[in-house]
């Protein structure tokens, strides 16, 4: 499973230019505070998408340490996004950012494929 991570990693460094999706500072800031205050400065964030929610499909976000195979890896300042490669196929082109406002704080995805999306932000249709 190490080579296959080591393989996964290598495949996605040289396209850090043109990643798949894009994670922004402030995306990227909370997740290194979250990991910290975890005490596992190694934790990225796995973004996936499932069939549910009110839209059709939605969002989920976990915490992890561990890479596999299918994943693709994108890191913005040090941190790591972790998304499988089917879930990423939902998001491509997207945008990833942390946002704190009157109604609360939480990763925030711009998806331009999505065509509606429910109110909460948190699925959507295609």
């Amino acid at each position: 499973m190490p080579e296959a991570a080591a393989q996964s990693q290598a495949s996605a460094a040289p396209a850090a230019a043109a990643d798949p999706v894009t994670v922004t500072a402030a995306a990227a800031r909370r997740i290194r505070k979250v990991a910290e205050a975890e005490g596992n400065p190694g934790l990225g964030l796995r973004i996936s998408v499932s069939g549910g929610g009110c839209s059709g499909f939605q969002y989920g976000f976990t915490l992890d340490d561990a890479e596999t195979a299918d994943d693709v890896v994108i890191v913005r300042d040090g941190v790591r996004v972790l998304i499988d490669t089917i879930s990423l196929e939902y998001i491509r082109g997207a945008e990833i950012d942390f946002v704190e406002d009157l109604s609360g704080a939480g990763f925030q995805i711009r998806n331009p494929q999505a065509a509606s999306s429910c109110g909460c932000g948190n699925s959507f249709a295609i």
